[in-house]
C-alpha cells in the first residue's frame, strides 16, 4: 500500500470518530427529553434514517413501488431518507415477471449484472458495481456462492443496497449487499396456490397459506412450499427442487412478538459447469460432459427465531437467531481446450461439501425527541460460527468432438486434490446514531468492529493454520430533505471482505452523492447516485495452480439511475441505467500478464433495462387483462481482467408477460423470457457459456 493511502485511512477514521462523538454528545440531557410512546412491533432494520412504523411493509406485496425498507432487522427507515442507493423488488414484481431465480429477480435493478455464467446452474451468479455481492437473510449473512440457488418463493421481498456497507451488515465486498426478507405469519388468513408448466418439460405446483390459531389472533401460522420437476435447455439435464417452509408467530401483546421459522430446500439438478469450447457456434442443447457424471445435490435445513419487544419510553429490542445445516455436492466434466482444435480436451471434477452455521444478533434501539431534534441510537452485538468441510477430486477424461460427440462414461476413480476443514468465528459490536433536525437535515454516523478467528486444516498437505483478524469499518452521511418529496445525500462508507488465511483482508472505501424523488400524489420513486469506489489488498486465485496473486487496488466509478412508478392504477414502469468505469490501479502481473490500467472482467460500461405493465380493465364477461413488456441491454465487456481473451458482444434481450383474470381470485399468466431467443457468449476462462435461451411458462394462480 502506498504511503499516501496508509496516511489517509487514519485521517478518515479520525473524521468518523469526531462525527460520532459530536452526534452522541449533542443530545440534551435526558431530563429535557420527550419520551416516544410504544408502538406495535414490526420488522425493522439497520439503515441510516428516521425510525418509522413499518407494520405496513407487507402491503408492498400489492405494488411494485416500495417506499420503506425492512432490511434485516435493525432500524426501520423510509427509502427517501436513506443515504444509499437501494432497490426493493416486491412480491408483486417477482410474480409479474415470473422471476424464478435470484438472477431473474435482479435483472431489472440498476448496476446488477447476472447470467454471466449462462447455464452453469450451481449458484446464483451476479455482480453489483463490479463486485460479487454478499447475500443476507433477515440481516444475517447467507455467505456467497455456496453452491445454492435461493428460492424466491420463501421471501416477501428482495432488497439491494449498492455500495460499501460493512457497518450495516458486517464483512462483505464493497459492491453491495442483497437481503432476503422472509415470509412470516401475518395474523390473518393467507391462501395462495398455483400450478405452472413451461419450457424444458417444467412442471411446478406451489402454495402459500396461513391463518390465526387462536380467536384473539395471538398465535398465527404460515406454510409455504413448492415441488418442481424440470429439465434445462441442454441434453441430459434436470432441475428438480423441493421446498417447504413453516412459520409460527406468538404475539401476546402489542409490544412483544416471537416468530419461529423452519425451512428445508432439496435440489436434484445438473451443473453444466463445462460450457462450450471457444471459437465455435453450437446448439444450446449440445452437452459435452458425461450423462453418467453430471450431478448437483443440495440439502439445506434452516431454523430461525426472531424476537421483538418494545419496552416503552422509546426503547426496543430485536434479536435474530438462526441455525443452518447444509450438504452440497456436484460433479461434472469441464472443457480444457480453447484453440478451436478438435477433439476438445476434457477433465472430471467433483466436490463434496457440508457446512454447519450458527448466527445471532441482539439489537437495542433508543428513540427520543429533544426539542427540534429527533434522535435514534442503535447498538448491537452479533455472533457467527461456521464449521465446513470440502473435498474436491479430479481425473482425466477422454477428448470429445463437438461435431460428433461420443460419450465414454463416468471415471473409474478420482484423485483428491483438496481435503479441507475450515472453522470461522466472527464476533462483532456495532453502533449507529441518527439525528434529524426539523425533519430536514439527517446526520448519520456509525461504526462496527469485527473480530474474526479462522482455522483451516489441509488434510492432504497435513497443515493446520489459524489466524485472528480485527477490523473496524465506519460510515458517515448527511441527508437533506429539500422538500417533503425530494432528498439529497452525501455519504462515505467502508467495507471489509471476508478474510483468507495468509493475506490481508480486502477493504473498500466509497464516496457517494445521491438524489431521490417520491412525488406526492403518485406511487413512485426516482433515484440517482454517482459514486467513487475503491477496493484494496485484492488477491486473485489462479484456477490452475491455486496460487494467490496480489492485484492491489481497483477503482470503480459510476452512475446509477432507477425509476419505479405506478403512473396510473393501470400503468406501471420499471427503468434502470448504470454507467460503470472500472480500472486496475495497482497490481502484480497475473499469469504473466500486466493488468494495470485494465478494466475488470464481466463489468460492462453501460447497462439498462425497462419494464412496462398495462392493465386493460374488464368489460362485461371479460376479466382484466395485463400486458407486460421488458427490455434488457448489456454493453460489451472483457471476459477477464487480463483483457486478453476477448470481449462479449453488446446484447438486447426482450421479455414479455400476459395475464388474464378468470375470476376475481383466479388468474392465468403467460411469461416469456428472452422473447427473440437472442444468443450470445457470456462467461470467461477456457470455456464459453451462452446466455439462457427463450423460456415460456404458463401459470394458473388462485387466491381465496
Amino acid at each position: 500500500m502506498s504511503p499516501s493511502l496508509r496516511a489517509s485511512r487514519p485521517c478518515r477514521r479520525a473524521l468518523l470518530s469526531c462525527c460520532a462523538a459530536i452526534a452522541l454528545l449533542s443530545a440534551p440531557p435526558a431530563a429535557l427529553a420527550q419520551e416516544t410512546g410504544g408502538t406495535r412491533l414490526s420488522p425493522v432494520i439497520l439503515l441510516p434514517g428516521i425510525t418509522l412504523d413499518v407494520s405496513g411493509a407487507d402491503d408492498d406485496a400489492g405494488t411494485v413501488v416500495a417506499q420503506e425498507m425492512a432490511v434485516g432487522g435493525k432500524i426501520a427507515t423510509s427509502i427517501l431518507d436513506t443515504p444509499a442507493s437501494v432497490s426493493v423488488i416486491t412480491r408483486k414484481e417477482i410474480e409479474r415477471r415470473d422471476a424464478r431465480t435470484l438472477e431473474d429477480v435482479l435483472q431489472y435493478s440498476a448496476s446488477a449484472i447476472s447470467d454471466y455464467y449462462g447455464t452453469d446452474d450451481r449458484n446464483d451468479y451476479f455482480l453489483i458495481r463490479g463486485f460479487q455481492a454478499s447475500t443476507y437473510r433477515d440481516g444475517i449473512t447467507l455467505g456467497s456462492m455456496r453452491g445454492i440457488r435461493e428460492e424466491p418463493l420463501a421471501y416477501d421481498r428482495v432488497e439491494v443496497i449498492r455500495g460499501a456497507n460493512s457497518t450495516l451488515f458486517g464483512v462483505a465486498d464493497p459492491g453491495g449487499s442483497i437481503n432476503f426478507v422472509t415470509k412470516r405469519p401475518r395474523g390473518e388468513r393467507i391462501a395462495d396456490v398455483f400450478a405452472a408448466v413451461g419450457s424444458h418439460d417444467r412442471k411446478e405446483v406451489g402454495f402459500d397459506v396461513g391463518d390465526v390459531l387462536t380467536p384473539d389472533a395471538t398465535l398465527s401460522w404460515r406454510l409455504t412450499g413448492k415441488v418442481q420437476d424440470s429439465a434445462r435447455e441442454y441434453d441430459f439435464s434436470r432441475d428438480d427442487r423441493r421446498f417447504l417452509m413453516g412459520g409460527l408467530t406468538w404475539q401476546p401483546s402489542d409490544v412483544t412478538s416471537v416468530s419461529l421459522i423452519v425451512d428445508h430446500l432439496k435440489q436434484d439438478a445438473t451443473p453444466n459447469g463445462g460450457g462450450y469450447p471457444r471459437f465455435g457456434d453450437y446448439d444450446r442443447s449440445l452437452f459435452l460432459g458425461e450423462p453418467d457424471f453430471n450431478y448437483l445435490n443440495v440439502d439445506r435445513t434452516t431454523a430461525s427465531v426472531i424476537v421483538d419487544h418494545d419496552f416503552g419510553g422509546g426503547l426496543t429490542l430485536r434479536s435474530n437467531l438462526r441455525h443452518s445445516d447444509t450438504a452440497d455436492d456436484y460433479g461434472y466434466v469441464y472443457i480444457a481446450g480453447d484453440d478451436g482444435v478438435f477433439p476438445v480436451g476434457r477433465g472430471f471434477i467433483a466436490t463434496d461439501g457440508a457446512a454447519d452455521e450458527r448466527a445471532s444478533n441482539v439489537i437495542l434501539q433508543y428513540a427520543r425527541q429533544f426539542g427540534r431534534i429527533d434522535s435514534n441510537t442503535l447498538a448491537g452485538i452479533e455472533y457467527r460460527d461456521v464449521s465446513s468441510n470440502q473435498t474436491s477430486y479430479f481425473a482425466g477424461a477422454a477428448p470429445i468432438d463437438p461435431r460428433d460427440p461420443v460419450y465414454t462414461g463416468a471415471p473409474d476413480s478420482l484423485v483428491p486434490y483438496l481435503d479441507q476443514r475450515r472453522d470461522s468465528t466472527n464476533k462483532a459490536v456495532f453502533a449507529q446514531q441518527n439525528l434529524s433536525l426539523d425533519d430536514r437535515f439527517i446526520l448519520t454516523v456509525g461504526a462496527r468492529h469485527d473480530r474474526l478467528t479462522l482455522r483451516e486444516a489441509d488434510l492432504l498437505a497435513a497443515t493446520d493454520l489459524n489466524d485472528d483478524y480485527a477490523e473496524t469499518s465506519g460510515r458517515a452521511a448527511l441527508t437533506w430533505k429539500v422538500t417533503p418529496d425530494i432528498s439529497a445525500y452525501v455519504s462515505y462508507a467502508e467495507s471489509v471482505a471476508p478474510p483468507a488465511l495468509g493475506v490481508e483482508p480486502e477493504r473498500g472505501d466509497q464516496y457517494e452523492l445521491g438524489l431521490k424523488y417520491a412525488p406526492q400524489g403518485m406511487n413512485a420513486l426516482f433515484s440517482a447516485a454517482v459514486y467513487d469506489l475503491r477496493k484494496t489488498n485484492i488477491t486473485v486465485v489462479d484456477p490452475d495452480t491455486f496460487d494467490r496473486s496480489l492485484v492491489g487496488e481497483i477503482r470503480v466509478r459510476g452512475v446509477d439511475l432507477e425509476a419505479k412508478a405506478e403512473i396510473t392504477p393501470d400503468l406501471s414502469l420499471l427503468a434502470a441505467y448504470s454507467y460503470t468505469d472500472s480500472q486496475v490501479l495497482r497490481s502484480d502481473p497475473v499469469r504473466g500478464v500486466e493488468i494495470v490500467g485494465n478494466e475488470m472482467g464481466s463489468v460492462p460500461n453501460h447497462a439498462a433495462s425497462v419494464w412496462v405493465d398495462y392493465t386493460l380493465a374488464g368489460a362485461g364477461a371479460r376479466g382484466d387483462m395485463t400486458f407486460g413488456l421488458g427490455a434488457r441491454y448489456t454493453g460489451t465487456y472483457f471476459f477477464a481482467t487480463q483483457n486478453n481473451n476477448g470481449r462479449s458482444q453488446a446484447a438486447l434481450l426482450l421479455d414479455a408477460a400476459y395475464s388474464y383474470a378468470i375470476t376475481d381470485s383466479t388468474q392465468l399468466a403467460v411469461n416469456v423470457h428472452n422473447l427473440t431467443d437472442e444468443k450470445h457468449v457470456v462467461g470467461r476462462g477456457s470455456a464459453d457459456y451462452y446466455n439462457p435461451g427463450r423460456e415460456v411458462a404458463l401459470t394458473l394462480r388462485s387466491r381465496f
